[in-house]
């Protein structure tokens, strides 16, 4: 057998059985969610079936899937009171994408009442990345509709997932006649430097916000920032 021929069949069958390279994951998303005293049942199934109809969304569907995102969900109240409710889950295809809302749309309140303690729900978020080293960049989303009551170490938390390269993105849910007031809490006190706020006028704008946070989490310029090695090297102001 010619030689040169027997060399192209060697390489043909070596391409032919390879195992296909698997894209990165670009992004490791926690949606902490607030379930402390001041959330009643019918605004927690708004939050439950918002955070669903975002991750439906065609949009962040496709930046799920490009990213290779990995999403899980904490719930969290007062200062003993957080609850993985969705595990860490990778989105590599848009079934995957559906059966994840689906699971978002029905997982069960894991508190009921409570005081609200950002600084601990950041600290159990930030330990949750101990399992997704390979994914380039590392968010915590903190949706809530108060200022911190009970712990008071917001500060000391948001500072120690910086040093571990963690972004802080907020959705901050606005009452009746209070102004940006949990707005401004969460601009000043939780979210890390070049992250971002987004305002939910009333919990009934709570699933238009989320889309509109995921989206802005999950596409450029996110995409395109510096990964957790620069996170690291910033100042907190």
């Amino acid at each position: 057998m010619d030689i040169r021929l027997s060399f192209l069949s060697l390489t043909l069958g070596a391409t032919l059985v390879a195992p296909s390279i698997a894209t990165a994951c670009d992004i490791a998303l926690v949606l902490a969610v607030d379930v402390s005293g001041s959330v009643d049942s019918y605004e927690y199934d708004l939050q439950a079936q918002g955070i669903a109809s975002a991750i439906r969304d065609p949009d962040v569907q496709e930046a799920m899937v490009r990213g290779q995102v990995a999403l899980a969900v904490l719930q969290w109240s007062g200062a003993l009171e957080q609850s993985l409710s969705i595990p860490w889950t990778r989105v590599s295809e848009p079934a995957e994408g559906m059966a994840l809302a689906h699971r978002v749309s029905r997982m069960p309140r894991g508190h009921v009442g409570g005081n609200t303690a950002v600084g601990e729900a950041v600290q159990v978020a930030a330990a949750l990345f101990e399992q997704v080293g390979d994914c380039r960049h590392w968010v915590i989303d903190v949706s809530g509709d108060g200022n911190e009551n009970e712990g008071f170490n917001i500060g000391e938390e948001r500072a120690n997932a910086w040093r571990q390269g963690i972004a802080i993105n907020g959705l901050a849910i606005e009452g009746a006649a209070s102004g940006l007031s949990v707005t401004n809490f969460y601009r000043r006190h939780v979210v890390t430097p070049g992250s971002f706020v987004i305002t939910a006028s009333n919990h009934d704008d709570f699933a238009r916000a989320m889309q509109e946070k995921m989206l802005r989490e999950l596409i450029p310029p996110l995409a395109q920032a510096p990964g957790r090695q620069a996170v690291r090297l910033a100042a907190l102001p």
